[in-house]
């Protein structure tokens, strides 16, 4: 067995080196191997000759020849001096350093090399290219009130978006690179002045020990600085700048990734994840209404398949005398036990919402309505399942999409299935059980140490007016306790009476 681990370790330390340059002209020797790196020489008019470096996918060809070239063609002598005054580019500057050139004409800078008193002189031009998308309506989150702009994956517009709603100097970033090889640029956002310092040093802590090779997206980020590995999410992430802005100014940190147009947000309770952003546009009557709704759809989606088959398993007493004569027309051509019918029909659905998600968007869209359609109805003549199961696992189906946060909603498709399994193996007792499982697994959970259930564990009464309900703005003065923000109150309290407050404009009539 020691042979096996000794050789094992080598080959996870062996992955781990990477290309380290020593000089510039391994630089070069590497580079060349590549089929879009150019490199050429310029001579000016005295004859000094220029060599010319740059990875021709990563700049942009246009300025090449006005930027570079043109000018560095008229001069006299190539000096530091004389390029600094000639050559056009919002960044130039000298670098004798092996790793900093490597990395710099990944990041689309062209490498000018050229002897000035018998001395190696390099000099990078920043030139590089990118395509941005453009900002566009949100797909994931969209809202019929609020903003219409959603983050893309270019970092430094994602930053100037945030910037554009919060425009003040207390907000701060911190740039990580993260990845031996990807080197993502990595933003931890936050309010200095409001948000508390021991979530901000975690969030840096977390980024400035992480070992990983890639990072593709935030989603790689998320999974890797959570507090805990659990199916239930801790932090979440949003495509909406307007929804990040507003977690700023309440105190949470948020971590932009370049290349991803998701913004991850910490610390969040569970309670954040059943709360759209709309619910803040709304009157606070019907806003709250809203998440009491979306929390019985979320039972409804986790417990009704359940029920129905720990009831007609074990507890077909508890089924009222007309029901059950229902419940036995509609299952009498059905060969199948409960618990093999309901899965029947749980994968079914599932396997609809994978291929209409993974499918074209037109496609996909029918897919998920005619093949729902007719499968569901094929499945009930051909005597696979009853016509009332039909119904339930289409309504619980249903109910899952009511769920704000994609993240969250997966996780509720995902709990459904041991809830079922429970119910057949010991009814209503095992779906008990194992809610109290799911409840002491939620409450062991926290987001950068801060409890994941508040404000019902540990309860807050203050926090209460942002949670299951959501009580009027005026009431929203102060941030809530649990973030444990440098400034607690947002506000000055509305509820006191304007001692100056103009007459109603009928009074007196």
């Amino acid at each position: 067995m020691t042979p096996f681990f000794k050789k094992k370790k080598q080959v996870v330390a062996d992955a781990e080196v990477l290309f380290a340059p020593a000089t510039i002209a391994e630089v070069l020797q590497h580079a060349q191997q590549s089929a879009d790196f150019v490199t050429h020489q310029e001579e000016n008019k005295s004859g000094q000759l220029m060599t010319v470096c740059y990875f021709q996918s990563m700049v942009d060809m246009q300025k090449i020849p006005l930027s570079v070239l043109e000018p560095v063609r008229k001069l006299e002598e190539f000096t530091l001096e004389q390029l600094l005054l000639h050559v056009r580019s919002s960044e130039i500057k000298r670098c004798d350093d092996a790793i900093a050139i490597d990395q710099a004409l990944l990041r689309g800078n062209v490498l000018l090399h050229f002897k000035e008193r018998n001395k190696d002189v390099h000099i990078l031009v920043d030139l590089s290219y990118q395509e941005d998308r453009e900002i566009t309506v949100p797909e994931i989150e969209f809202s019929v009130f609020g903003s219409k702009e959603a983050f893309i994956e270019t970092v430094e517009v994602n930053i100037n978006l945030l910037r554009r709603r919060i425009p003040t100097s207390d907000l701060y970033l911190k740039k990580y690179i993260v990845g031996s090889s990807s080197k993502t640029a990595v933003y931890v956002v936050y309010c200095q002045s409001i948000a508390n310092e021991e979530n901000v040093q975690t969030v840096k802590q977390r980024l400035a020990d992480l070992q990983i090779d890639q990072v593709p997206d935030a989603s790689t980020l998320l999974q890797t600085i959570e507090d805990r590995s659990s199916v239930f999410p801790q932090i979440i992430d949003t495509e909406r700048p307007d929804r990040t802005a507003a977690a700023l100014m309440e105190g949470k940190v948020a971590i932009l990734t370049d290349g991803s147009p998701q913004a991850l947000l910490a610390p969040v309770t569970i309670f954040e994840f059943i709360s759209a952003f709309e619910d803040y546009f709304l009157s606070w009557q019907t806003a709250s209404l809203l998440r009491i709704i979306r929390i019985a759809a979320v039972l409804f989606s986790i417990f009704a398949t359940p029920l129905y088959v720990a009831v007609l398993t074990y507890h077909p007493e508890i089924i009222p005398q007309d029901l059950f004569a229902n419940l036995i027309v509609s299952r009498t051509a059905v060969p199948f036990p409960p618990i093999i019918e309901a899965l029947f029909l749980e994968v079914t659905i599932e396997l609809l919402r994978e291929a209409g998600a993974r499918l074209p968007t037109k496609v996909g869209q029918t897919i998920g309505i005619v093949g729902g359609i007719v499968i569901g109805t094929a499945a009930v003549e051909a005597g696979l399942t009853s016509n009332v199961l039909l119904i339930i696992v289409a309504l619980a189906a249903l109910a899952s999409f009511t769920i704000p946060v994609y993240r969250m909603g997966t996780t509720i498709r995902i709990v459904r299935f041991p809830f079922i399994i429970a119910a057949q193996v010991w009814g209503l007792i095992a779906i008990a059980l194992f809610s109290i499982f799911i409840i002491t697994h939620m409450l062991s959970l926290t987001s950068l140490g801060r409890p994941y259930m508040e404000p019902i564990y540990p309860f807050s009464l203050k926090d209460m007016k942002d949670s299951l309900i959501r009580l009027p703005v005026a009431l929203q003065n102060v941030r809530p306790t649990f973030l444990q923000t440098k400034q607690a109150v947002r506000f000055k309290d509305q509820k006191k009476k304007r001692t100056n407050q103009m007459p109603d404009i009928d009074e007196g009539y």
